[in-house]
Formats: structure tokens, sequence, C-alpha cells
């Protein structure tokens, strides 16, 4: 009954991370406590959103063929994680895919208090990587607003994973797209590293 409430309080507050607004820890702590008050609702919001937190770290799927896909570029190139959410959510998300060994940089915005498509968190994970020139590195994300933003904004190639086949607006700063992720690979090997 409150689902509808939950997602929009929770859509709303992300896009403020986004905006550099808040901070995805902010988030944790205020969504809940917006929807109590939203929907009077007699319940402790921090044990809601503890809870919730070790629910979603439960939850959560690769993208079909992602496992084979990651494991061939992590063959032919240095892969970043860098993600939007909460550090708790993330790394139980990381280790119950078994994800961290293809990757030689984890940036996780909950655990660094910055977000895409900021700056700050795309210069943490070039240093965590030796800082590569900006001309061999690849974005590629599924947010237009999060990822590909985020890489333009920072000087670096984009792709934007578009499984659905979904419209962008014809200004979004997109350099490459790909429907399917049997893509990426042949895009990689055109010289461009890939940070994810």
């Amino acid at each position: 009954a409150h689902l509808a409430t939950y997602v929009d309080i929770n859509r709303a507050l992300w896009a403020a991370v986004e905006r550099q607004e808040l901070t995805p820890n902010q988030v944790q702590a205020r969504r809940f406590a917006d929807l109590v008050a939203a929907a009077g609702l007699e319940a402790d919001a921090t044990v809601l959103a503890e809870q919730f937190v070790i629910g979603m770290g439960r939850f959560g799927d690769l993208y079909d063929g992602a496992g084979p896909i990651l494991a061939t570029l992590a063959t032919t190139a240095t892969l970043a994680l860098v993600t939007n959410g909460l550090g708790a959510v993330q790394r139980a998300r990381i280790e119950r895919l078994g994800l961290e060994p293809f990757f030689s940089a984890i940036v996780i915005s909950g655990e660094v208090d910055t977000a895409k498509p900021g700056t700050k968190i795309f210069d943490l994970a070039f240093e965590a990587l030796g800082w590569p020139p900006k001309e061999t590195v690849l974005m590629v994300g599924d947010s237009l607003t999060s990822d590909i933003a985020g890489g333009a904004g920072y000087g670096i190639a984009t792709c934007w994973y578009n499984p659905g086949g979904g419209s962008a607006h014809p200004d979004a700063p997109i350099d490459h797209e790909i429907r399917s992720l049997d893509q990426l690979p042949r895009l990689a090997t055109t010289g461009v590293a890939t940070a994810s």
C-alpha cells in the first residue's frame, strides 16, 4: 500500500544525490523517515532502514551474460567498478555475485561520500587505477543521468548500455550505445579500456 510513496521518495532522494545535494548515506537515513512521516506509519524509521539495507544486499542480479563478459574483459582491460549506492548493500552484492576479482578498483559512493555524475568519484577511481590517460578509458553504464553524464563531464568516452532500446535526449553525451553486453568486448578491443 505504501510502495508507490516509497518509490517516489526514493527516486527524489537519489535525484538529489545526482545533483550533489545529498550523499547516499543521507538517503539511507531519510527515505524511511520521510516514508513514515508521509504515510503516517507507527514504525521506527531507523530499524526499517537497517533491515532494508540487509535485504537489498541479498537481492539484485547481474544483467544476462555479464559474468562471462566481465571475465573476458578482465583479461584484456583494466576494469573499475564505480557505483552509486550504499556501501553495505553494494559490498554484499559484489561478494554474493563474485565480482571483486574482475576489478582493479571498486569505488562505492556511499563509502566515499561523493557520487556520479560528480567528478570527485571519478578522481578516486582514476587515482586507484594509477591515473590512466583519459583517452584510454570508457565509462559504461545504464544511467544517462549518472553514468553517461558523469563520464562525459569527466572528459572520458561513454557507452550507454541500453538493453530496452529506449530513446535518449538528442544532446545526451553518448559516444557509443550497445543493446547487448556481447557488443562490449568488441568495443573495448578498439583501443579503449573499460571502466564501469
